[in-house]
């Protein structure tokens, strides 16, 4: 499926009204949390993305039972039958987490307080991202884990009594906070992740509405061990990241308007809406309601315009995400310069080196740096080629830089969209307006 190549043609403007799939970050902690809950837990709008799939495979695999409906367009309904704590079971085989560093950072945390050998691995892409970050804490806490010089495939073997930790990460993760809270759930004494820069507090609320109990302080939360969570119904609110595309495009093509329905609007998730308001676009939010202690609202995004921007080092880690699609706007008009977003050379790709190199294909003037990269619109792009090298978030953004260009362009591994978004370019072409 990643080598299907996709040809965009240019568009005038994009407009409609839409609702996505669940939100793939609170999907696969939603999944998570449910598997060691006690009693059921249904969850309404699971995210369709393969890395989600990846979280639902695993835990199946680990003795969970999971009852799936049939995939729509916003999303998936589950039926998660909760272990309780402790109550996974040992797998009989590897554990693929395929793409997703999602699924295997989370999951180790949960596996730490298990007191049995899980090998875990995952696909080409995976097995190139770094796991040291969270590899370091876990053991602190008393969990053996083996890697291959620090990336999977690794096993990780847990110990039934963990010890709590104080734990400053190096670099912000939201993804190794996770892990270590999901660890401290099972720990003897209190737990206390302390970061330097706030990161996405999906995890945070998601043990809140299983029953949990955790303190914050500033950018420090802290968990007790020993406490156990309870099945929940929950839906889980359209993916904010997802939207960025459609947004970005309403952004950069003159004459647009795309609204968002039901989609996640937490504060930790939003620095997005601020950039394209500073990049030139205008933003209307409405909060229609909250879920599992997540806002939900309605986002309103039109053309107003270009102007340069600069995304410091301070302000990356809440666009860690989003900022590849940011760079697709800049070639449509303006000015971005990014700095501190050296994240992103581990991530499903070399993300700085292939955003260069795709970007450049379609005709734009991007210049790359060690931790970021700067771009600068000198007129429209003329289309040409681009490779997403099987990162979903550049498949995506490649094709949004691609509707301001005045011909044709071809992306191929497209169909590394899926990973987060199955459907992607059906809805791009519903949007032409």
């Amino acid at each position: 499926m990643l080598s299907r190549a996709v040809t965009v043609e240019p568009t005038a403007r994009v407009r409609g009204q839409l609702r996505l799939p669940g939100d793939k970050s609170i999907s696969h902690r939603y999944a998570l949390l449910a598997a060691i809950a006690t009693g059921p837990t249904v969850i309404r709008g699971y995210s369709t993305g393969g890395d989600c799939g990846s979280t639902i495979r695993c835990l199946r695999d680990l003795g969970v039972t999971i009852s799936a409906g049939a995939p729509g367009s916003e999303g998936i309904d589950l039926r998660i039958e909760g272990l309780g704590p402790l109550g996974l079971t040992v797998p009989t085989g590897v554990l693929d987490a395929g793409n997703s560093g999602s699924t295997l950072r989370m999951l180790l945390g949960i596996l730490a307080a298990h007191p049995f050998r899980t090998a875990i691995d995952g696909d080409s892409s995976l097995r190139r991202r770094p796991m040291k970050r969270v590899i370091e804490p876990l053991e602190r806490m008393g969990a053996s884990i083996t890697s291959t010089d620090g990336c999977p495939p690794l096993a990780i073997t847990g110990r039934s009594e963990l010890e709590a930790i104080d734990f400053e990460p190096d670099i912000p993760s939201a993804q190794v906070k996770s892990a270590v809270l999901l660890a401290g759930l099972h720990a003897s004494g209190v737990t206390r992740v302390s970061e330097r820069i706030g990161t996405r507090d999906h995890s945070e609320r998601a043990l809140s509405a299983f029953g949990a109990s955790l303190h914050f302080n500033g950018t420090t939360v802290s968990i007790e061990g020993g406490q156990t969570l309870t099945g929940q119904v929950l839906d889980v609110p359209g993916d904010i990241s997802s939207a960025a595309f459609w947004m970005v495009a309403a952004a950069g093509l003159p004459g647009s308007d795309v609204t968002v329905d039901h989609v996640g609007i937490n504060p930790t998730r939003t620095a997005l809406l601020g950039v394209l308001r500073r990049m030139g676009a205008h933003i209307e939010v409405e909060v229609l309601d909250e879920w599992g202690r997540e806002p939900v609202g309605r986002i309103r995004v039109r053309h107003g315009g270009f102007t340069s921007t600069v995304i410091t080092p301070d302000e990356v880690p809440g666009v860690i995400d989003e900022l590849p699609v940011l760079a697709a706007l800049a070639t449509h008009g303006g000015e971005l310069s990014v700095s501190g977003a050296g994240e992103l050379r581990v991530k499903e790709s070399d993300r700085i080196s292939a955003l260069a190199a795709g970007l450049r294909g379609l005709g734009a003037e991007i210049d790359e740096r060690t931790d970021g990269f700067e771009v600068r619109s000198r007129g429209p792009l003329v289309g040409g080629q681009a490779d997403a090298r099987g990162d979903h978030r550049l498949a995506m953004a490649f094709a949004i830089a691609a509707l301001a260009a005045t011909g044709p362009s071809v992306i191929s591994d497209a169909g590394a969209a899926d990973v987060s978004y199955p459907g992607f370019f059906a809805v791009l072409d519903s949007l032409r307006a």
